[in-house]
């Protein structure tokens, strides 16, 4: 993007989120949601600080086909482009770059999603039309979600309770076409009879998509049972995927610009396989609430890459297994106090082996937590809350690799997390919150596997703080967040040496600003910025900007739901400057630019059948989110992509 665009730009910016406070409304944003706050279903008084909820209702009207897009484009959480071509955008909460994905956590239905690896974790495999809300929390979460979580949680719920949802036989078949030959082909039904819910949820995606050598195929299933009861619940949820995919490499910038669709690597190909089991029950006795999931992963992974007419073929086979019992004491205290006491303990065994021509390698973690959180509503009046929590985990390690002769990583190691958050609403409108803790992150077996000395990689730990405001009410409302981690020995991959390391001490601090309004009777409109300074605070490096982090990324929405069938909602995400992956002493003459895409969806209802076009990037800008070199190692984003879809409900 040009830079002399850049004060017109800045000056939207702040339009868009300036502007829904300046106009009226006659109907609240939206219906009251549960969320999932200290791992159990929140009190309402004791909802999560800071949280951003995206409903079932959301997704459906934004016309987001994937649980990923979701969060990017409803949630304002910035998405680099996927390095395969699936739509598994490399998530990054509060600017950690190409390690987004390793500092933070993602659950579904609370087992977490994370791999011990360098992977992003797979979200377009869970069904979207099984997805009743995405939650995400900003900010360090060790204590409660573990290693990892210092850039924030991102949980994705979709149990439906029995008890609550409607009698009889639903489900809907859902049809979608677009270019780049992109097809999309979804149903799911559900069954409730008394206290007992079945469902089931299939899809078949398939997509040519923009550059060539890069389709993408994928086939999954889900289906689960519960059984509400006297005090409780439990169920059980199966999920099966299979991806074919072509992986399309990288250009360079000449390359880029001749021809953003081109690929360098057209004989390139992978394939992923998940199969995933997850068992939860709850029961509750008087004032304790006692719940635990328990769930079984396996993950094939193939890469296929060509050298000329040989080939390098590399085989991954994963599984991990997941523990979590848990117990919530829910107590009013004399005056009106309510107070929530939460302990549980995590169980985690992870093991991979690797087959390729470089390496034959077995590697497994195990770990042990132990955590506990006391939330105190102290002031009833003014809605004052005090939470105090700490967590205790312990890793054990093994790796060998056959090939490499000796043993890369192994024995145990003790970590610590804790926190503590408060709030209080001084005004009936104005709520001030506070948070302050430590989170922490171990190296994979990845990391471990490929670094700059012998010794063992250093535990990433992060002192967190944060500083929030929130003014409004559930017609209008307009939240502040100012935000700092101080890492120290921080895991990244050092282009400069080659390998992974402990940088020196670094530091990621900013803004975030969240908007949303009802504009008038059908109208909403929501916006969220975070702007992000990313840098070195000593070292040979000190002062210098962190590579691939953008310092803005802002992201609005707006939507139309007059009532009478129809629905409109477009959207708009500016994402600013950042600095190329190799730029680690900040001497590249270029950064990468900075680009504003658009999407939009109009859907039409005529009885049980659903009617809708929707168009991403509608500007069809050339654009690039990942590029690992100085003006090379790029990765084209997406054209223009038009598709028409047909949904009906019975």
């Amino acid at each position: 993007m040009n830079s002399k665009n850049q004060p017109a730009l800045a000056l939207a910016c702040a339009i868009a989120i300036t502007l829904p406070f300046a106009a009226h409304a006659d109907e609240p944003l939206a219906s009251t949601v549960v969320i999932t706050g200290s791992r159990f279903p929140s009190a309402e008084s004791l909802e999560p600080i800071g949280a951003t909820v995206i409903t079932r209702d959301e997704i459906r009207q934004a016309g987001v086909n994937d649980v990923n897009g979701a969060i990017r484009k409803i949630g304002g959480v910035f998405g680099r482009q996927s390095l395969d071509s699936s739509p598994d955008f490399a998530l990054d909460l509060r600017g950690f770059g190409t390690n987004g994905a390793q500092n933070m956590v993602i659950l579904v239905d609370g087992v977490r999603l994370n791999e011990n690896e360098l992977a992003n974790s797979v979200l377009s495999t869970i069904p979207i039309d099984t997805v009743e809300r995405i939650e995400i929390v900003r900010g360090g979460s060790s204590v409660l979600y573990g290693e990892g979580a210092t850039g924030g949680v991102i949980q994705i719920v979709t149990r439906k309770d029995a008890r609550y949802a409607r009698s009889g036989t639903h489900g809907s078949v859902f049809a979608e076409a677009g270019q780049f030959k992109e097809r999309d082909l979804r149903a799911s039904v559900s069954h409730v009879a008394g206290n007992l819910s079945v469902d089931a949820a299939v899809a078949r995606q398939d997509n040519d998509n923009y550059r060539a050598n890069s389709a993408f195929t994928q086939n999954s299933l889900s289906a689960g049972v519960q059984v509400a009861y006297a005090g409780g619940r439990a169920g059980v949820r199966v999920e099966s995927a299979r991806q074919d995919t072509r992986l399309p490499g990288s250009l360079t910038l000449a390359q880029f610009q001749a021809d953003p669709r081109q690929s360098q690597t057209p004989n390139d190909f992978g394939t992923l396989d998940t199969d995933r089991v997850n068992a939860f029950a709850e029961y509750r006795i008087g004032e304790v609430d006692l719940a635990a999931e328990l769930s079984h992963r396996e993950r094939d992974v193939d890469s296929n890459y060509y050298f000329g007419t040989s080939a390098s073929v590399t085989k991954y086979k994963g599984r991990q297994n997941q523990f979590s019992p848990r117990a919530r004491w829910l107590h009013t205290l004399d005056g009106g106090m309510l107070n929530e006491l939460v302990t549980g303990v995590d169980v985690i065994d992870w093991q991979r082996k690797t087959t390729a021509d470089y390496s034959l390698a077995d590697a497994s973690q195990k770990s042990k937590a132990f955590y506990v959180r006391d939330e105190l509503r102290f002031d009833p009046a003014h809605d004052g809350r005090i939470a105090l929590g700490a967590r205790r985990e312990i890793f054990d390690k093994d790796y060998i690799d056959a090939m490499a002769g000796g043993v890369a990583d192994n024995g145990s190691q003790g970590q610590n997390a804790w926190e503590a958050q408060g709030s209080y609403r001084l005004l009936p409108q104005l709520e001030l919150t506070a948070r302050a803790g430590q989170s922490y992150r171990v190296a994979n077996v990845d990391e471990n596997s490929f670094r700059t000395s012998l010794s063992l990689l250093k535990v990433q730990t992060s002192h967190d703080l944060e500083f929030g405001a929130s003014w409004g009410d559930e017609m209008r409302k307009l939240t502040a967040r100012v935000f700092r981690h101080k890492l120290d020995n921080e895991i990244f991959y050092d282009p400069t040496a080659f390998a992974n390391t402990n940088l020196d001490p670094t530091r990621r601090q900013g803004v975030e600003i969240d908007a949303e309004t009802a504009l008038t009777t059908g109208w909403r409109a929501t916006a969220h910025l975070q702007h992000v300074n990313a840098k070195f605070t000593d070292g040979p490096n000190a002062g210098r900007e962190m590579v691939l982090v953008p310092k803005n990324v802002l992201t609005a929405r707006l939507s139309w739901l007059p009532g009478s069938g129809q629905s409109a909602d477009f959207g708009a995400q500016w994402v600013g400057r950042q600095r190329y992956g190799s730029d680690f002493d900040n001497r590249c003459a270029a950064a990468m630019p900075s680009y504003v895409t658009f999407d939009a969806r109009y859907a039409v209802k005529l009885g049980a059948w659903e009617v809708a076009v929707n168009g991403l990037n509608l500007a069809d800008r050339r654009y690039f989110s990942y590029a690992y070199g100085c003006q090379t190692g790029i990765y084209p984003s997406d054209g223009r992509q038009l598709k028409l879809s047909a949904r009906y409900d019975f």
